[in-house]
């Protein structure tokens, strides 16, 4: 765990309160989920899980970004089936694991959370967002649905919402995603830090037992299948990645160009 402000991908710290940060912190990549980034988020998620003294887990980022996704170049570099399977089956047991830590995990958005950064927002207990984040899933754009963050995101908002998002890759405001019940508030970027504080002493506030079962409690009588959930869409997602039009699509992604579909 990181304690000191290194400069990590991935920045780890926990106050004496039993509050834990998890800082997002490859800013020139707009903090994408490449390999490296999931490998210290599930590390330190299991981290979390074990400290019996946890009492909540708050994720935020550096830089001008939230979360922009997956890395793309990284998923060019090995157009293979079995290889965006892992992938896949890696980002859903991340976001599983957020789902099933006992204490509160509140996403602290500002700037762009796209495809599977918006998942994350989804994904997460509690969300609170400054005024000029900015809500996507845009995968469509270069040929790819977004299957898995479609899980998530279909449990937090209408699925006739979630399906435009999905099929246009249009953007939300952070307004539009507080209406659509992405997030639970919306303040100016220089009042985010004491938004979340806000959010963080309520919930200390509160017992710890108690949260830890509801939160269970609350998930379990919610639905069922979720992990079936993403199993199909993790496969459908690596069986679209290896199709001719997402590889076109995201060479030409790269290559700043318009898709030749």
């Amino acid at each position: 765990m990181n304690t000191d402000g290194s400069s990590d991908i991935l920045i780890h710290t926990r106050d004496q309160r039993g509050v834990h940060t998890l800082t997002l912190n490859a800013p020139r990549s707009f903090n994408v989920l490449s390999e490296a980034m999931m490998t210290a988020f599930q590390r330190a998620l299991d981290e979390v899980a074990v400290d019996p003294v946890a009492r909540v887990l708050v994720v935020g980022a550096n830089g001008r970004a939230f979360c922009a996704g997956h890395d793309l170049k990284e998923m060019k570099a090995r157009p293979e089936l079995a290889y965006y399977q892992a992938l896949f089956a890696t980002c859903s047991k991340l976001m599983m694991g957020v789902r099933k830590m006992e204490v509160p995990v509140i996403a602290r958005v500002h700037g762009l959370a796209t495809a599977a950064g918006c998942q994350l927002v989804a994904q997460c207990d509690l969300a609170v967002a400054a005024q000029e984040a900015t809500f996507g899933v845009n995968g469509i754009d270069v040929g790819l649905f977004c299957a898995t963050p479609s899980v998530a995101l279909s449990r937090n908002m209408w699925p006739k919402q979630a399906m435009e998002m999905l099929l246009t890759g249009d953007f939300i405001t952070a307004e539009e995603a507080k209406a659509r019940g992405l997030v639970n508030r919306v303040v100016a970027a220089d009042a985010l830090d004491a938004e979340v504080a806000a959010l963080v002493d309520r919930i200390l506030s509160k017992p710890r037992e108690a949260i830890a079962m509801g939160k269970t409690l609350f998930y379990r009588q919610l639905e069922t299948g979720i992990e079936s959930a993403y199993q199909l869409a993790g496969q459908t997602m690596a069986c679209n990645m290896v199709h001719d039009v997402a590889q076109e699509g995201v060479q030409a992604f790269m290559d700043k160009r318009t898709p030749n579909w």
